[in-house]
Formats: C-alpha cells, sequence, structure tokens
C-alpha cells in the first residue's frame, strides 16, 4: 500500500503466527487492491476490464463503504470525482478497512492490547502496560522530524490527511481546487477507515473542516493551520498529551 506498517501486541499469549498472518493479510490487500499493479482487481475496474457489477464480495464492500462515506461527508469524500469516466477509485477508503480488517484477526486471536500503525494513520486498543495509553504521534507538516501533537489512546484509531507529502491530491469535489487554510487535519475516533475516510473529506473542506468533524458524534480533529496554529475540538481536550513526556 505504499507505506510501512507496524504490528505492536503487548499479549503474551497472542502467538507470533498471529501476527505473520495479519502481514499476510495485508499484502493480500495490496496484491488485489493496489492501482499500482496492473493485474490488481482494482486496477481492472479503473481500465474498465472489470465491471462493478462483476467484482469481488470484498470490492464491493470497498465500494459500498465509498458510497456511505460520500453521502455521510456530503460528497467531500468522492471515491468518484478524479475520474471522467465515472468510475470509482476505491484506494482512499482501502488502507483503514484493510487495517480495521487486521485488527479484527489479532482481536479473533486473543489481543486485546496492540495498536497498528500504517504509515502514521493508527488502531490502538487497551495499554501498552498496565495503566498507561499507547502515545501517537500526529506528525508536524512542516517539520519531519517535530511531531504537532500527541494523542493519548486507550481505544480508538488516528488519521491524517495533508499535502505535505503526496502535493495537493486532495481537492474540494465541489470546485476541483485544493482548499487553503490548512496543512494538516487529523481525525479521531473509534473505527479507522471512517476516521481515514473523514480525514479526507475534512481537509478537503479546508478551515470548515474541524467544526464539520466535530458534528459527527464520538469524532474529533486537530489541524494545523498555513500560519501554523494547531487546532482542536472538544474531543480531543482529554486526549492531548505532552510530547515531551515518556
Amino acid at each position: 500500500m505504499g507505506t510501512v506498517i507496524s504490528v505492536d501486541v503487548r499479549d503474551p499469549a497472542v502467538r507470533t503466527s498471529v501476527v505473520e498472518e495479519v502481514f499476510d493479510s495485508l499484502r493480500e490487500v495490496d496484491r488485489r487492491f493496489s492501482p499500482f499493479k496492473p493485474d490488481s482487481e482494482v486496477s481492472q475496474l479503473l481500465s474498465g476490464e472489470l465491471d462493478e457489477d462483476a467484482a469481488s464480495p470484498d470490492l464491493r464492500v470497498v465500494l459500498d463503504l465509498c458510497e456511505v462515506m460520500r453521502h455521510a461527508t456530503g460528497g467531500y469524500f468522492d471515491a468518484r470525482r478524479h475520474r471522467a469516466d465515472g468510475r470509482p477509485d476505491p484506494t482512499g477508503i482501502v488502507k483503514g478497512w484493510s487495517i480495521e480488517r487486521a485488527a479484527r484477526l489479532l482481536e479473533a486471536a486473543g489481543a486485546r492490547d496492540y495498536a497498528i500503525n500504517a504509515g502514521g494513520d493508527v488502531v490502538a486498543r487497551g495499554s501498552p502496560e498496565r495503566g498507561r495509553p499507547w502515545r501517537v504521534g500526529i506528525r508536524h507538516p512542516q517539520v519531519v522530524d517535530r511531531v504537532a501533537a500527541v494523542l493519548a489512546i486507550h481505544d480508538g484509531a488516528v488519521a491524517t490527511s495533508g499535502a505535505y507529502e503526496r502535493g495537493e491530491h486532495i481537492v474540494d469535489p465541489h470546485t476541483g481546487r485544493a482548499p487553503v487554510g490548512l496543512l494538516s487535519l487529523s481525525v479521531y475516533g473509534p473505527d479507522l477507515t471512517i476516521v481515514d475516510a473523514y480525514a479526507t473529506a475534512a481537509f478537503a473542506m479546508g478551515p470548515d473542516g474541524p467544526a464539520w468533524v466535530a458534528r459527527q458524534p464520538g469524532y474529533g480533529a486537530l489541524a494545523v493551520t498555513t500560519d501554523e496554529r494547531i487546532v482542536w475540538t472538544p474531543l480531543l481536550d482529554g486526549l492531548l498529551a505532552d510530547p515531551a513526556g515518556d
């Protein structure tokens, strides 16, 4: 999926082979859903070789999720927005979906204290050790070796969208232009599939994005503005941690 993925399991009863199964699952998702592999199912969908009606059950689930997110975000997350032929490009939701699926594999094997980090997008459950939360650093969009904030969480997911790595790849689908006012926007909530889509949509909204996230029950946002201010919504008040803490 073009990113580094790490799995940190603290439950001693969970076998190493289970973690290997998780990575096998993620490799299979990459093989089937990567737009960079010409023989993948998604590449065949994008090229027109595969009709949506003939897609596999997993791909149909992902396509359905894209439609759900399009409606939920008022069109700001739109899997069809970049394609003149109207074919969906589901890659914007695949990473969150696949990491949540990997998390369910761990939980089915008995994992209760674990974290999965996919290029800065994180699912965390339980604790790394008794009484301590998982610390999720949100990268500063302009200073590579600095975090803009740290969230201390026990059960939740965090995803970040911005233009600092891939350029202006996120646009407002209503105008076709890149949003202005924000350097990055991170979303916290219970499910990485939705958190990832919300982060993309809210970043496309520009300065209105954090307030939109705040109106979604159970979700919060933290943004870095173009003048390098850090703003966040009330849900995160109790989760922000000292970046220099242990």
